[in-house]
């Protein structure tokens, strides 16, 4: 048995890029601080408004947009709380299939929210949601709406143009989720009727440790860690000149090199491989736009909290949905809101890649898959 990993997870953490590494490097062997007047605070504040010029042209915004913070989650907090206190929101509308970073954060609000339905396939009911922005025209109430531009377990692209446009004349505030978005589809902020967007840098090959949040000058004042004065008042503490700087160049290299075709290849070789391994698998999502990037499926009978064991053992990463429940395998909050059945939910896994993958990695994958499977239908007719 190898030792070497095959690690087909990154949506929950891409693999750094070299080029980030040395980014990072160089800023390790300066000490000071970046608010500082002297040689060494002047190298570090350069590296950070390098990396925040790479990052707007990234996002398809200017650089004073561009706020570092320590996550995607911390910035969509800061847009969801301290967006909801500073613009007097009186009601939150936001995805029923959302990263659990939103649903804390509108938790926290303490302010009235509805979740938005998710239909079978993955995508939000827009007939709902513009019958409840209509209610709140009527009721002169102002709402939010939290959504992802992506779905972090399933890759299904939210129609973000339409829900544009169903708040196109409204003073109602749009929230984007774009960590599993950014560096994987081509979306541009200022032009877009989004108000504030999150990103995260160790999705696309940077760092863990450092995100921004993207905001239109009306949301300036939503602001979550008061602090010093750093990123122009609106979120204290000192910088991370070494994360920022690693965020800056994954964000540029993600630009130059967009590579979605390539990524979605190897999903599609996954995918027919593994239907033709398990015809009765589901693929989550299937029907409808997805980044290319993940698959979210499920074998029949074939638990994922043993297969992801099994899998492990001949050393394939893959995750059960999202990252963040403490190394838990848990039944998914996505599937549950698309209406799968328990049965079926129970058995789902997510694959995904990134700019590493190649298709040793997805034929490794598949000779796994193939071998599992095998492996269950033996017991069962042993059993019968």
């Amino acid at each position: 048995m190898t030792n070497f990993v095959t690690y087909l997870d990154h949506h929950a953490s891409a693999s750094l890029l070299p080029a980030a590494r040395e980014a990072m490097n160089a800023m390790f062997e300066i000490v000071g601080n970046p608010s500082s007047v002297h040689a060494n605070g002047r190298k570090l504040r350069a590296a950070i408004e390098t990396a925040r010029d790479q990052v707007a042209l990234a996002a398809g915004t200017i650089r004073s947009r561009v706020v570092f913070t320590g996550s995607a989650t911390e910035a969509l907090t800061q847009a969801i709380v301290g967006g909801a206190k500073s613009q007097n929101v009186s009601r939150i509308l936001f995805g029923s299939g959302e990263h659990m970073a939103v649903v804390r954060a509108v938790e926290a609000t303490e302010v009235q929210a509805q979740a938005i339905p998710m239909l079978a396939n993955g995508l939000y009911d827009l007939d709902w949601l513009s019958a409840a922005i209509a209610t709140a025209n009527s009721a002169e109430e102002r709402v939010m709406v939290v959504v992802q531009q992506v779905n972090n377990e399933t890759a299904v692209v939210q129609p973000i143009a339409h829900i544009e446009d169903l708040m196109r004349e409204t003073a109602h505030l749009l929230i984007l989720d774009a960590a599993q978005g950014f560096g994987k589809t081509q979306f541009f902020f200022d032009p877009s009727r989004v108000d504030a967007m999150a990103i995260s840098g160790h999705k696309i090959g940077g760092p863990v440790g450092v995100g921004a949040l993207i905001v239109k000058p009306a949301m300036d004042s939503a602001k979550l860690i008061p602090g010093g004065g750093q990123e122009q008042g609106r979120r204290g503490g000192t910088e991370s000149a070494a994360l920022i700087a690693g965020f800056g160049v994954a964000a540029q290299s993600a630009k130059e090199r967009f590579d979605a075709v390539r990524q979605a290849k190897l999903i599609e070789i996954a995918q027919a491989g593994l239907l033709k391994i398990a015809p009765d698998a589901t693929i989550f999502g299937g029907d409808v736009e997805r980044t290319g990037t993940a698959m979210c499926f499920a074998v029949p009978e074939l638990k994922n909290n043993i297969s992801l064991i099994n899998y492990d053992l001949d050393n394939v990463a893959l995750s059960a949905g999202s990252a963040c429940s403490s190394g838990k395998v848990s039944r998914s909050h996505v599937l549950s809101a698309m209406g799968v059945d328990d049965a079926i939910a129970d058995c789902a896994l997510r694959l995904s890649v990134g700019w590493n993958s190649t298709g040793d990695d997805i034929e490794r994958f598949l000779a796994v898959t193939k071998k599992l499977v095998a492996r269950h239908h033996q017991k069962r007719g042993a059993a019968a």
